[in-house]
């Protein structure tokens, strides 16, 4: 069943435990909504609760649960970062007790909607708390859902509302939102309100009024430097350097994406598979994407040297007084002169 269809069964069919996997903001507000109206509204402040794991004990959660809903017929309870699923340590005090949860799996009550919100790519499978929750609970795994079903719930999205976009400006819709479905449909209402009254949208309506992020800015960047483009690269950055955007910013984003370009490089080389690279490395599906498709032409050792030189920079950004244009103007020729020497 995917995602769409198992959110659609929330209403229709409740279970008594839900587990939420994944971190993707557009769905588990969803989700979310879907799991409130089970509660009607002058009955929440009684029988809806959350609870933060890096701040409550998991016993006073569960306690929660398996109390009878007062005045009403279910009780809602959210239980939101459960790193004890997980394998790695947290620095919260808070002390669990994982056994509690495995017990109340055995009976959950009926009565009760109980759901784990777990922001993260996958459990700790060696855990047995982890084993017991994704066996009795209704899995939802956000970090399955693919670029495929994004564009056509986006699509089913545009068709409900009568509109039409070009397929150019749905691919540079989500180019600038990064795939991010939340961004996608906030951006969409702006542009349903801007195209009223001829409802077609088109690449020129989203480069009009979809900004780009400071992210897709930088990525421009990247693209320019790593295509030998060094003048329109050095452009660029002069650009953003006029637009108030702080040096150490920009070379902090660049640090990080190539850093992602060699990571990615790395573990495709031991043969991981793209939606194994996003997992592995927890950052978005789409950025894998992006850097698998950007990397291949380049050796990890070019990789791994402007990684270096950009942390360098950092250092130099941080601890002196030097120019940052001119550090970035240096740091590009070297990159295109490296490039030259590139195996073809």
């Amino acid at each position: 069943m995917s995602v769409v269809e198992q959110v659609s069964q929330i209403n229709k069919e409740p279970q008594a435990v839900y587990l939420i996997l994944g971190n993707d903001n557009y769905w588990i507000d969803t989700i979310q909504k879907k799991l409130k109206a089970l509660i009607p509204e002058e009955e929440r402040t009684m029988n809806f609760a959350t609870y933060d794991m890096e701040e409550t004990p998991l016993s006073t959660a569960l306690d929660d649960a398996m109390s009878i809903p007062f005045f009403g017929e279910k009780r809602l309870v959210f239980v939101k970062n459960p790193y004890f699923l997980m394998g790695e340590r947290n620095k919260s005090k808070v002390v669990h007790h994982p056994e509690e949860l495995v017990n109340y799996l055995k009976n959950p009550p009926q009565e009760t909607v109980l759901v784990f919100f777990a922001p993260y790519p996958k459990l700790d499978a060696r855990k047995k708390v982890s084993k017991e929750l994704k066996k009795q609970a209704e899995v939802i795994d956000l970090n399955q859902f693919s670029e495929r079903e994004t564009k056509q719930l986006i699509q089913k999205k545009i068709e409900k509302k009568k509109y039409v976009i070009d397929q150019d400006a749905l691919n540079e819709l989500l180019t600038r939102t990064s795939d991010d479905l939340a961004s996608v449909m906030n951006e969409l209402n702006k542009l349903f309100l801007y195209k009223i009254n001829d409802k077609k949208i088109t690449l020129d309506d989203v480069d009009s009024l979809v900004s780009k992020s400071m992210d897709q800015n930088v990525f421009d960047l990247v693209n320019y430097l790593m295509s030998g483009n060094t003048t329109k690269a050095i452009e660029f950055y002069h650009d953003l350097i006029a637009q108030k955007h702080e040096p150490i910013q920009i070379n902090a984003i660049l640090v990080s994406q190539f850093r992602l370009l060699l990571q990615v490089k790395i573990l495709e080389q031991l043969g991981y598979s793209q939606g194994n690279l996003a997992s592995a490395l927890r950052v978005h599906p789409y950025r894998v994407k992006l850097a698998m498709r950007s990397d291949r032409k380049y050796s990890r050792k070019y990789l791994r040297n402007a990684y270096v030189d950009l942390v360098k920079i950092e250092e130099q950004l941080k601890s002196t007084s030097s120019n940052p244009e001119l550090l970035f103007e240096m740091f590009a020729v070297k990159l295109n002169q490296s490039i030259k020497k590139e195996p073809n």
